[in-house]
């Protein structure tokens, strides 16, 4: 599958533990996200469109409302990385 760098490092990022934070309007469409690493780091490639491909391919999902994470599909799109190995 072809992914972007900016999806890759979201991917590679929520795999090891992060998470995608959002933010709605009132008639509940996401305005804003952030991607939080496991160590609590922002990550800036986390943009609104990045995430809406993200979501489209149904590489992350969200539970009642809880940040976002890497769905299993998600995981195994995602290329190996030095310190996944």
């Amino acid at each position: 599958m072809n992914i972007s760098k900016r999806e890759q490092r979201v991917l590679h990022a929520l795999a090891q533990g992060g998470a995608i934070h959002f933010e709605r309007t009132p008639n509940g469409k996401i305005r804003a996200v952030q991607c939080f690493t496991r160590e609590g780091y922002v990550l800036l490639d986390c943009t609104l469109d990045v995430f809406t491909r993200l979501k489209k391919r149904r590489f992350i999902h969200s539970k009642n409302g809880r940040p976002y994470r890497a769905t299993r599909l998600g995981v195994t799109c995602v290329r190996a990385q030095l310190d996944n190995r």
